[in-house]
């Protein structure tokens, strides 16, 4: 049986501008913009212990998730240092609406793009209990 093979490509609508949207996603999370306006991410550049992985779910439709932004999609970014990352968003005023939050498979934090739309940062650990609350 044919099936899928892993995440192909992120793609959303901007509600506002979308040069100016793209340019916070490059000046604030280090996405580097190739000519056509978008990023290419690609696995040899994530040196995480994982190996590199996508993960993909459905939330329910009551599902508090993704609040307080209203849209029904969230996007998780693998980062390399969550810490660093998160103090300089703050200092350069980016909302922080969470974390960050050790889980068993790594640190978590949610921010809030211009546009509305919640954020998952995350930095990956190997699947260890001991990674929860450190």
């Amino acid at each position: 049986m044919a099936k899928i093979t892993g995440i192909g490509g992120v793609f959303f609508k901007s509600r506002g501008d979308r040069a100016a949207l793209a340019q916070w996603y490059r000046k604030h999370l280090g996405m580097e913009l190739s000519d056509f306006g978008g990023a290419v991410l690609r696995w040899p550049d994530d040196k995480a212990e994982d190996g590199g992985l996508t993960v993909w779910h459905v939330a329910g439709s009551d599902s508090q998730w993704f609040s307080p932004s209203d849209s029904s999609f969230m996007i998780n970014y693998r980062v390399d240092d969550l810490d660093a990352l998160i103090a300089q968003l703050r200092a350069d005023g980016v909302t922080v609406v969470g974390g960050a939050e050790s889980h068993e498979n790594g640190k978590f934090a949610w921010i809030m793009d211009p546009d509305g739309n919640k954020v998952e940062l995350w930095e990956p650990m190997l699947w260890d209990a001991k990674n929860k609350g450190a």
